[in-house]
């Protein structure tokens, strides 16, 4: 299984919630170039947060690709999420290749679980920052961080 996890673009400061916050031109261009990165990968799954900033992040790697699957919206990708549940959650998709679009802290929890067997070695995530993961099946210690791509 190859996981890539992605966080969202550079959204607005504000809006009346924080999961209706949009996408900012600059953000927009950091997804595409993030994106542009994985061309050529044989993607099969998008899965993505419900929040508007990571949907609208979802929907420009497509664009960018020519993937023509629709994307995944799943409740256990938001900010808060427990990274535990989130890697169970993967391993309904072992079997594939993954693309994770999701936010801060989640992300970078998420990685360090998912490579160190701990919470407490976070992979620092900036906007639109891209992982790439590796292993037979997605469990805490078993990953390799093949790499990170920081926009800029």
């Amino acid at each position: 299984m190859k996981l890539w996890i992605l966080r969202h673009g550079e959204a607005q400061n504000r809006a009346r919630a924080d999961a209706e916050r949009e996408l900012t031109d600059n953000g927009r261009a950091e997804v595409l170039s993030s994106a542009a990165t994985l061309m050529g990968q044989p993607l099969r799954w998008i899965i993505a947060s419900p929040y508007v900033r990571a949907q609208q992040t979802a929907e420009l790697v497509p664009q960018a690709l020519g993937f023509s699957e629709a994307v995944v919206t799943v409740p256990w990708l938001t900010p808060d999420s427990d990274p535990r549940k989130v890697l169970d959650n993967l391993d309904l998709y072992a079997s594939d290749n993954v693309l994770v679009v999701s936010h801060q802290p989640l992300v970078g929890s998420l990685i360090g679980l998912a490579v160190h067997g701990s919470l407490q070695q976070a992979e620092p995530m900036h906007t639109a920052s891209l992982a790439e993961l590796e292993a037979d099946f997605p469990l805490a210690g078993a990953m390799e961080l093949i790499k990170v791509r920081h926009p800029g």
